[in-house]
């Protein structure tokens, strides 16, 4: 015989530590990427665990993974530590990114089609639309999807994994140059102009093009950051 199982006698859901874990480095590249988390500051798993409403292990595996992205520094013997942004880290992430996105933005106008065109295209107004709700939550969600896509529409994996890699790097100093400017819209509407550009390249299969409207950008960032720092 057999008798229906109550409520009290139920197994309680385990939760995925996967899914943990990514929850865990997500709300930690927020708050690393947005400077909650000041360079140099100390992470404390305890500390971290209670702030976020997460375990101990997945905040721990989620730092080693920050550790590998460059956001998060592991000293022998002290512990983990919010990344440290100096002049030679700005250089050398910017150079970087002369190199790699410019040359992302010129493979794409070569190889995209239709379908990539209006996909970028798509993508690029809702950043406009971002901006103008005043919503920089939306606007870093958009601002990912378009290098993902870019990065796609060059159509070589190992370009494609350098330039998502190193995303949130770049995104930590778009927030550095908006807080000291005071407000985000200022970068936002000259990214938006970036954006534009190597849409209307990629359109017109114009490589050249694509590749100057990345640089101009980012030497423009640069050169921000040098005057305000």
């Amino acid at each position: 015989m057999t008798h229906p199982r109550s409520e009290s006698s139920a197994v309680a859901p385990v939760a995925d530590p996967r899914s943990l874990t990514e929850k865990a480095y997500q709300l930690l590249v927020q708050k690393l990427t947005r400077l909650e988390l000041v360079p140099g500051a100390p992470l404390i798993e305890k500390n971290l665990s209670t702030d976020l409403g997460i375990g101990r292990t997945p905040i721990r595996e989620a730092l080693h993974r920050l550790v590998a992205e460059g956001l998060v520094t592991h000293h022998t013997n002290r512990g983990m530590f919010a990344a440290e942004i100096s002049a030679t880290n700005i250089q050398q992430i910017y150079e970087f990114r002369l190199v790699i996105d410019s040359y992302a933005a010129r493979l794409s106008a070569v190889r995209a089609n239709e379908r990539d065109v209006e996909e970028l295209r798509k993508i690029q107004a809702k950043l406009v639309q971002a901006t103008e709700d005043d919503d920089i939550d939306a606007y870093v969600v958009f601002d990912r999807h378009f290098y993902e896509v870019l990065a796609r529409v060059a159509r070589n994996a190992y370009l494609a994994e350098t330039m998502l890699k190193i995303f949130n790097l770049h995104l930590r100093l778009w927030f550095l140059i908006s807080n000291r400017l005071g407000t985000w819209h200022e970068i936002a509407r000259a990214h938006e102009e970036m954006t534009k550009g190597i849409v209307e390249a990629i359109g017109l299969r114009d490589p050249d093009r694509a590749e100057l409207a990345v640089k101009i950008y980012i030497s423009r960032r640069h050169q921000d950051l040098r005057e305000l720092l």
